[in-house]
């Protein structure tokens, strides 16, 4: 019984780890058309609802799905912070309860949450912590919580990206937190940020195309695992950039930024160019180091970084590759958007997601979890049990 289904579920990461793992995601809900197109194309017969979760009233009658094994996916929960629980002038506070109404209503064996690690600290209006919210909400749906921050550079992502999972247990299963840690893959080996993309076409600011060769043969196991099944690169397409931009990028060094350049070079005000921009972040325009996984990629990472040898933006399937898509994996809707425009482009879909391969250790262990936990009927907590499944999980890795 693997059948998942993936709520807020973006153009598909964590889903496309959990079919790593053996898992069948058997519905998705999305709400951005783009991001949505993006699940679809990549999953012929994907079963994906493309609509706002709240109007969604009775999950398992509207669905119709037996033996919902887990729920995955990750509510936005920023509004927590700032409004406090439930409050009507956050819309995004209700859909954590959105989320936990599907839990309550197919009652999968698990659900994982994935959040930014901020929500650890974030306090409701209240002054109750938004974890202890949660926690105290799944347990009245009858499940136990175990939190986790996990480093997706640990499990064979090129990038430094810390994310916290919410892994509920249903509360008839024995509950071994201690069970619930992934393993991790490349703790001490770290994939680095041009071992996942120097095979790509090294091209310039305004070149590329949609459908292109790759430059080379994979220099590595990590790029010869993203172009299995792949015979050509796509979204490969670098940014325009004014002439003035591309000679502010060449006076940027790796772990340099707009920060570092000289005064001629910053950022000018928009309307008046003869006057320096007063903001100026750390990270617009940051050269990653080449020989280090890559700083986490925010929805907005094509104006963050810059190539660690060419003078320009990242392309989407660069991030793609930083992220841990495999190259078959296509990107739908437009490259990049305007602030008015409401659907998410390329860039913000992949900045977006849970990296494939984190999910895909997440999904691992979930399986060794109840593979180990069946032989313990009448489950009783002691130091020895834990060692001893604890030994058991590294038969079944």
């Amino acid at each position: 019984m693997n059948n998942i289904i993936d709520l807020f579920a973006g153009c598909g990461g964590m889903s496309l780890g959990f079919e790593m793992a053996g898992f069948n995601p058997v519905l998705a809900i999305e709400k951005d058309e783009w991001a949505a197109e993006t699940y679809q194309f990549n999953r012929h017969n994907a079963n994906i609802f493309v609509g706002d979760i709240t109007e969604i009233k009775e999950p398992k009658k509207q669905f119709n799905l037996q033996n919902i094994a887990g729920i995955i996916g990750g509510p936005p929960c920023q509004g927590f912070s700032v409004s406090g629980f439930r409050d009507p002038k956050d819309p995004r506070n209700s859909l954590f309860m959105d989320y936990m109404r599907f839990v309550e209503d197919f009652k999968p064996n698990f659900f994982i949450m994935e959040n930014v690690p901020g929500i650890l600290s974030s306090k409701t209006k209240t002054g109750q912590l938004v974890k202890q919210v949660i926690c105290s909400v799944a347990k009245d749906c009858g499940y136990n919580v175990e939190i986790l921050q996990l480093n997706a550079a640990d499990y064979g992502v090129p990038q430094a990206r810390n994310r916290v999972f919410f892994i509920g247990i249903r509360d008839d299963f024995p509950f071994v937190p201690q069970l619930l840690i992934p393993k991790k893959t490349t703790e001490n080996n770290q994939i680095s940020l041009w071992d996942a993309i120097s095979d790509l076409p090294q091209i310039e600011a305004g070149q590329g195309e949609d459908n292109s060769d790759y430059a080379k043969t994979e220099q590595n196991e990590y790029q010869k695992w993203a172009r299995k099944n792949s015979n050509k690169v796509h979204n490969h397409i670098s940014m325009r950039h004014t002439q003035r931009l591309i000679e502010r990028f060449k006076c940027i060094g790796w772990g340099q930024s707009l920060a570092d350049v000289p005064q001629e070079h910053m950022q000018r005000q928009r309307g008046n160019a003869e006057k320096i921009s007063g903001k100026v972040y750390s990270q617009n325009n940051m050269r990653p180091y080449p020989d280090k996984p890559s700083p986490t990629l925010p929805a907005c990472f094509q104006s963050n970084f810059v190539h660690p040898f060419l003078n320009r933006n990242f392309t989407a399937r660069e991030g793609a590759r930083l992220q841990s898509f495999p190259d078959n994996y296509i990107f739908k809707g437009k490259r990049t958007t305007m602030s008015w425009e409401k659907n998410l482009s390329q860039f913000q879909q992949i900045g977006n997601a849970v990296p494939p391969l984190l999910a895909k250790a997440l999904a691992l262990m979930v399986t060794n979890y109840f593979e180990i936990i069946k032989d313990y009927d009448g489950y009783v907590a002691n130091d020895n049990v834990v060692k001893n499944s604890v030994g058991q999980l590294r038969l079944f890795a």
